[in-house]
């Protein structure tokens, strides 16, 4: 068993196509195959099952390839750990932010940092938790912004934010008339909501206490866009819960706009990484430049109601 064979089988599952992994790896379609036919015969077990499309593992080999991915990343840790200083700021970092964060804060701070870090170069995709979660654990991403706790052993959770939620409400809407709202008499009827797989839409049912569709009257929609909800309030009726970064440009502008009593929901955002992760100094860093553009009343609220998700 070699450390390539690893890589080998690592990309395969990554990839689940030969060619597409063999290009990976900078190698040819046969050398690939030839080396991960060997560890199956060394190991005594068949990793993929080649008679699917898109080739899978089977269930021995997803308990190997689990192990290899560990075993690859610590081996990359030490490497990096010996070639260059924790306090190192270079290198290329891949980012996962979920999308209900990602177009309110990711602008905010992101020229700074890269004006600031100029030997860094960050591969940043939007998707939803349990995707940053799951590609964190196999390796396929380095740094993780989204909403916390997320009680995973694996995974260090490095918090920035908590983010108060805010209601916004048609002008028509009972809720328009108040300044500030308990969460227990948000009405049952009327509430827009996010399509499943987003947290926040887990955190919103949360903060409501009950499951409710978003619906109205003779009309359902779910949507995976906050500014669509806002624009559904907006020419439509009803109301939606939103992060307070989503209206912060409004937020003493816009009459729908309405706090909550206090202690008011909130949702902590944090960076996470891998517990194997040793690059401290990119994490001091980019926690330092996000907290540079988050409203005060983010970080001095000394009592605060954090919603979780899971």
């Amino acid at each position: 068993m070699t450390l390539q064979q690893l890589e080998y089988i690592v990309a395969l599952d990554t990839h689940r196509h030969f060619v597409n992994a063999a290009e990976s790896c900078f190698v040819t379609q046969p050398t690939l195959t030839l080396q991960i036919k060997k560890l199956e015969k060394e190991m005594g077990t068949q990793i993929f099952d080649r008679s699917t499309y898109p080739i899978e593992p089977t269930k021995t080999g997803v308990r190997i390839i689990e192990s290899a991915r560990q075993i690859l990343r610590e081996v990359n840790g030490l490497k990096d750990f010996v070639n260059t200083e924790k306090d190192d700021l270079s290198g290329t970092f891949r980012i996962g932010v979920i999308p209900t964060v990602a177009p309110y804060l990711m602008p905010l701070f992101l020229k700074d940092f890269t004006d600031n870090n100029p030997k860094i170069k960050l591969v940043i995709r939007e998707i939803e938790s349990e995707q940053i979660i799951n590609d964190i654990k196999n390796d396929l991403l380095d740094i993780g912004i989204l909403a916390t706790p997320l009680e995973e052993n694996s995974i260090r959770e490095i918090p920035l934010y908590n983010e108060p939620f805010l209601i916004y409400t048609a002008e028509e809407h009972p809720l328009y008339a108040s300044k500030t709202i308990d969460p227990a008499e948000l009405p049952v009827k009327g509430l827009w909501l996010l399509n499943q797989g987003h947290c926040l839409r887990n955190q919103v049912l949360n903060i409501c206490s009950q499951k409710r569709n978003s619906q109205q009257d003779n009309l359902s929609y779910e949507s995976g866009s906050i500014e669509t909800l806002k624009n559904l309030v907006k020419n439509h009726t009803g109301y939606t819960l939103v992060p307070e970064l989503s209206v912060k440009d409004t937020i003493n502008s816009d009459k729908r706009i309405k706090r909550f009593i206090k202690p008011e929901p909130t949702r902590e955002i944090s960076l996470v990484v891998h517990q194997s992760f040793n690059k401290e100094a990119i994490l001091e860093h980019m926690r330092t430049a996000v907290l540079a553009y988050i409203p005060d009343n983010f970080n001095k609220a000394k009592t605060y109601n954090r919603i979780k998700w899971r």
